[in-house]
């Protein structure tokens, strides 16, 4: 490109865009490790401003980025019933969850749909489901309840607007809630 102030602009108009696709990226089951969720989700402290003057903020109060993991977790079809292969995801989220980073946190489970079937009924489903995941993590796996939120999204957040049938708006969202 010739002129640098064009390229600049250019760079600067694609960035949110490009930002916002690496943030809804949806982990597949295959995707889905320890290690993976706990750097999604751990607490890391947001860039300190640069100031000139002195600094009296400690810096376990500094504020927190926020956190969040869209998983594709498998249910059964027009179901709140999760397949082996959705509980086998899980079974990883639980120890992600329970390590030491991250065991001092809430965390909302959303559950994602898409548009098929009518609003009131995805709505309803995404609850369940969210309600689903949270009742296996907390009965099977051990998880506190108290620390696990379930939230139906129904289809208002799909990741995918352009295929409204696509996979990865049919999802599981864990987000860190800020204690």
């Amino acid at each position: 490109m010739k002129n640098p102030r064009t390229f600049s602009l250019l760079c600067c108009a694609l960035l949110p865009a490009w930002v916002a696709a690496q943030d809804s990226r949806v982990l597949k089951p295959e995707e889905i490790d320890e290690r993976t969720l706990i750097g999604l989700l751990a607490p890391e402290p947001s860039a300190k401003p640069r100031t000139r003057s002195i600094n009296v903020m400690r810096e376990e109060s500094a504020p927190l980025k926020p956190a969040a993991a869209s998983l594709l977790i498998t249910f059964e079809t027009n179901s709140a019933s999760l397949t082996p292969k959705g509980k086998q995801s899980l079974d990883v989220v639980a120890r992600a969850l329970g390590s030491d980073k991250l065991s001092g946190f809430r965390f909302a489970v959303e559950g994602h749909t898409d548009p098929r079937g009518g609003e009131e009924y995805n709505q309803r489903l995404s609850q369940s489901r969210a309600e689903s995941v949270v009742g296996y993590l907390a009965d099977s796996r051990q998880i506190e309840r108290r620390r696990l939120t379930p939230i139906g999204k129904g289809p208002s957040e799909l990741l995918n607007p352009a295929r409204p049938e696509s996979p990865e708006n049919r999802r599981v969202t864990i987000k860190r809630l800020d204690n």
